[in-house]
């Protein structure tokens, strides 16, 4: 399969650059498998669409200010994305980021952060990543929480070095609670507690599990064939107590590609779901075979992207495309703080 074929178009003002004013108000196109039809809704009209004894798996990864600004050697500015820590040390955090932009620096290098904070260039890893050890008088992990931004997307555009108090709190899931991820699981942004208590009354249950959302998800797909894309890997865990939600539960519903190819990693091939822990860098794209996943609830997703390709993977590529055309002609919002669709 060729990537170009896994295009559409989209106007640049329907690439969503806030959040909706409240989270359940945002618009949910309702998509049917088997019947190829396609229904326009609210999102606050998702516990009517489901149910009783379903069950949506939710990712309760939580974001972390992952974006950090410091000046080089030289005295130019300098972005840092943290991705993964490498080390924890009493004095000192080693993390493996991304710098932007990169030229002109050197292993050994100190990189000069707000509030005393140093990091320490160790090493190049790549292109893109090298490997930083930083030293803050406060501890790294409350320097971050004082000084580290929100890690929003490049399509999401800010004054340069500014951050938005609402971005603090909407590009986070309301039951966020396991810090790792460097992006949303979006799907969930939707969810607020007057959904959440409808759910429960319902008969709907939810099940948490986590994948922590690395720099993977930004990452476009640079080959022309999809069968030689690999994905970056990424931490997931599933509890005893969800495991048992889902093997009990006749329809899975997966809140975003991220809980279905958690739950997707973790299945045999009868379905059933392992209580595990791990890394998974399963790519899943057109021609692959579902084993537990019934329904997807998910965003809008870029063009040529391993997220547009998995959604067209559980719904057939033809019909996805008709849904995004219809999302466009009638003015959906796309992407991380864009509106929504359950396919089921």
């Amino acid at each position: 399969m060729e990537i170009k074929d896994f295009s559409y178009f989209l106007p640049d003002e329907l690439i969503a650059q806030h959040p909706c004013n409240k989270r359940d108000q945002s618009r949910l196109l309702l998509l049917d498998k088997k019947k190829q039809k396609m229904a326009d809704f609210f999102f606050f009209h998702l516990p009517e669409l489901l149910q009783s004894g379903d069950v949506l798996v939710v990712n309760d990864s939580r974001v972390i200010p992952a974006r950090l600004f410091g000046k080089k050697p030289t005295g130019g500015i300098l972005e840092i994305l943290l991705l993964n820590r490498k080390a924890n040390k009493k004095d000192s955090e080693t993390w493996e980021v991304i710098l932007r932009p990169a030229k002109r620096l050197h292993e050994n290098d100190v990189i000069i952060l707000e509030n005393k904070c140093e990091a320490k260039i160790l090493a190049r890893i790549s292109d893109k990543k090298w490997l930083l050890e930083f030293f803050s008088p406060c501890g790294f992990e409350s320097y971050l929480n004082s000084f580290g931004r929100v890690p929003l997307p490049p399509y999401i555009k800010r004054k340069k070095n500014a951050e938005s108090n609402i971005d603090r709190e909407r590009y986070q899931t309301i039951y966020a609670k396991n810090p790792g991820s460097i992006a949303a699981p979006t799907a969930g942004l939707h969810f607020s507690s007057d959904v959440l208590q409808t759910l429960h009354a319902k008969g709907i249950k939810i099940a948490p599990i986590t994948l922590h959302v690395g720099y993977g998800t930004f990452m476009p797909i640079e080959v022309n064939e999809v069968e030689k894309h690999v994905l970056e890997s990424e931490y997931y865990e599933i509890s005893e107590d969800s495991s048992k939600i889902i093997n009990n539960s006749k329809r899975v519903i997966a809140v975003g590609t991220t809980s279905a190819r958690t739950l997707e990693s973790a299945s045999d091939e009868n379905g059933h779901i392992e209580a595990k822990s791990g890394f998974t860098n399963l790519f899943i794209y057109p021609g692959y075979k579902f084993k537990r996943v019934n329904g997807l609830l998910t965003n809008f997703h870029l063009p040529e992207s391993s997220l547009f390709l998995l959604v067209c993977a559980f719904a057939h590529t033809d019909f996805i495309k008709k849904a995004y055309q219809h999302a466009v002609e009638n003015r959906y919002l796309f992407y991380s703080y864009g509106d929504c669709m359950l396919i089921i």
